[in-house]
């Protein structure tokens, strides 16, 4: 086997589409957990992927080893188990051993790294930073576009 490159990419705001489940909350669960949508448990699972998240990690995960980077909540400790059923319900069993909850992004050496933030370590990966709805990559169409010219 030939060597890949190595490509991560973030969940929230990447592949998930954090606000999809977000605008469905009411006011008295989002008071509940002290208006921080993270803490409430089961909110991860219901969440939806972003436009064209899953055709593009399909697409990549040919090119490139590719695993998925995310952060959970302390708080919520669902949230670990929703992530990773997440990732089994929209990319397949393959993918599950491939989720990395971290809080250091940076400790995971790679070439690239697709993240909708500059935090939790993903200012200081060592790889190139893909900023993912960034002017440069605004949606998966450019990251592609970019990516898959890539050797």
């Amino acid at each position: 086997m030939k060597n890949r490159k190595i490509l991560y990419i973030d969940m929230d705001g990447v592949l998930v589409d954090f606000d999809s489940e977000a605008k469905m909350v009411n006011a008295n669960t989002f008071k509940k957990h002290n208006d921080d949508i993270c803490n409430i448990p089961g909110i991860f699972l219901k969440m939806k992927p972003m436009p064209g998240a899953i055709s593009a990690y399909k697409k990549l995960s040919k090119k490139f080893d590719t695993y998925i980077l995310s952060t959970a909540p302390w708080d919520n400790p669902s949230a670990w188990s929703d992530k990773l059923q997440w990732v089994k319900k929209y990319l397949g069993e393959a993918a599950r051993k491939r989720l990395i909850i971290t809080y250091h992004k940076n400790l995971n050496k790679g070439d690239y790294l697709i993240d909708d933030m500059k935090k939790n370590g993903a200012e200081k990966f060592t790889g190139k930073f893909i900023l993912f709805g960034s002017d440069y990559f605004p949606d998966w169409h450019a990251i592609l576009k970019y990516l898959l010219k890539q050797k």
